[in-house]
């Protein structure tokens, strides 16, 4: 659909050609050289070039690099190295992700007001980078306070650090919806994305513990602070280079005005939207619920060290990727993003369950189930930010208005009020268990950890399930809309 679009050319680029698609149609001409009226439905055809998808997924490279970290490890880092009660960190978590999720629509309706240069979401990549850095540092980094003190400090850090991922990571989802009109290229841009993704989660998973081994030298603190560092950095260059290879090249239409009240107004008559933010919540509050039992699962149910844990991370994230690899087969197979988000759902939430027959002993079994849930779970993330794209495409449809930097913000707001909830249910779960931090548990704690990797978020993936039913974009109007929206006209940074 690049026939509703225009190249933005950075002014340090000299040719056209520098952001031109490298594979077009015959009958089409560059997009540089036309102006939006005049392009053609054949040009919605053009692809993005791989360089530009690649410089893409390292975006979310340099995210997951934190996300993951944070969403697998934090809990464990706070209860068993910080020092802090898992009770403590559960309503620490609920407070603090809460307000990180509040602050992203601020974040959207800031990234549609900017004017820049380099365009509305780029620079946002660029001007994030060095507090981003410093503060993923400081947030790992263990004072030698009292456990009262250590615990102000944790929602301080933990706080800042939210807000400046936010600051990034919102334009940075943005940008998928503006970078191409075509949704099919969105579903294939949005797999690159996840490749980088759990490119990170792999990465993490292989390297964190030994990390934290080889720069602690015994000492976790001092593990966890230095691998943190090496992270940050790898995180800090990443963004940059998402920020150099990437262009915007859907603009709002010609004559729309900044108008909040207008665009929230239409945002709670999107429908499809409204249905998003269902299943963003109850999607990551699953699987926030798993991830928070993942590690004690491992370590005092499965007595699991430091090799075997690091091969289930890893195993996992492999059969991630090659679910993600299967996105466009599945959104194909089962009729469209609906129904394939809906049975993914269905099946990872039946398989999950096995976790909890898993015997200690038994490793086939316990690799075999997080194979299989892994696998079928990949997809979805790339079909959800795809359809979140696809209801900014609906908002102009249905609307007249374009705003996506408050549709992804919100999007996300969805997804982290999940995460608050999941991690927060996590927290509280375990210190109903009677869990203690490097202690043997109980029979009933260690059940009750078992729970929660297995009936619990399996219960609440089927009310995901059940949420992705209301989302109501059709293949079909996906192609209406196409065809409707290339023939509006686009206005310029």
């Amino acid at each position: 659909m690049d026939a509703i679009s225009r190249d933005t050319q950075d002014p340090e680029d000299t040719s056209a050609a520098s952001v031109a698609p490298a594979s077009l149609s015959p009958a089409s001409l560059s997009p540089a050289s036309l102006s939006p009226a005049s392009l053609s439905p054949a040009s919605q055809s053009e692809h993005l070039r791989l360089s530009e998808k690649l410089g893409y997924a390292v975006g979310d490279t340099a995210s997951v690099l934190y996300y993951h970290t944070f969403s697998q490890f934090l809990m464990y880092f706070y209860t068993d190295v910080f020092g802090i009660s898992a009770a403590a960190v559960g309503t620490m978590f609920l407070v603090t992700r809460l307000f990180d999720a509040a602050v992203d629509p601020v974040m959207g309706v800031i990234a549609d007001r900017t004017r820049s240069r380099y365009g509305k979401f780029r620079p946002w990549l660029l001007w994030g980078i060095l507090p981003y850095v410093v503060l993923g540092i400081l947030t790992f980094s263990v004072p030698g306070f009292s456990e009262q003190g250590r615990l102000v400090y944790a929602y301080v850090t933990y706080v800042a650090v939210s807000v400046v991922y936010t600051v990034v990571n919102i334009p940075y989802g943005a940008l998928l919806g503006v970078m191409t009109p075509s949704s099919r290229e969105r579903t294939a841009l949005a797999s690159f994305r996840f490749y980088g993704a759990y490119a990170a989660v792999f990465f993490v998973n292989l390297t964190l513990l030994r990390f934290v081994r080889f720069f602690g030298g015994g000492d976790e603190a001092l593990g966890f602070q230095r691998t943190i560092i090496l992270y940050a950095f790898m995180a800090g260059l990443l963004f940059f280079v998402t920020f150099k290879s990437t262009r915007e090249r859907v603009h709002p239409p010609v004559g729309q005005e900044a108008d909040l009240k207008k665009d929230l107004s239409q945002l709670l008559r999107n429908g499809p939207w409204l249905a998003i933010c269902g299943i963003g919540i109850t999607t990551l509050v699953w699987i926030s619920l798993r991830n928070a039992a993942l590690i004690y699962f491992l370590k005092y149910y499965m007595n699991a060290g430091e090799a075997l844990t690091t091969a289930f991370l890893t195993a996992g994230t492999f059969a991630t990727l090659l679910g993600v690899a299967c996105t466009g087969l599945c959104e194909r197979w089962f009729g469209g993003k609906k129904g394939a988000y809906v049975w993914l759902t269905v099946m990872t939430s039946t398989v999950t369950v096995g976790f909890y027959f898993v015997d200690p002993a038994g490793l086939r079994a316990l690799f075999a189930v997080q194979l299989v849930s892994q696998f079928l779970q990949g997809p979805l993330m790339p079909l959800f930010w795809s359809m979140i794209a696809d209801t900014a495409d609906y908002s102009e449809w249905k609307f007249g208005r374009r705003f996506t930097g408050l549709i992804f913000s919100a999007g996300t707001f969805s997804q982290k009020s999940g995460w608050a909830l999941g991690s927060a249910i996590g927290g509280w779960f375990l210190a109903w268990y009677g869990y203690e931090a490097n202690v043997a548990q109980s029979l009933a704690t260690v059940d009750g950890i078992k729970q929660l990797m297995s009936f619990v978020p399996s219960a609440i993936g089927l009310l995901s399930a059940a949420a992705t039913l209301l989302y109501g974009i059709t293949p079909k109007l996906q192609e209406q809309m196409a065809a409707d929206l290339a023939k509006a006209p686009r206005a310029e940074l």
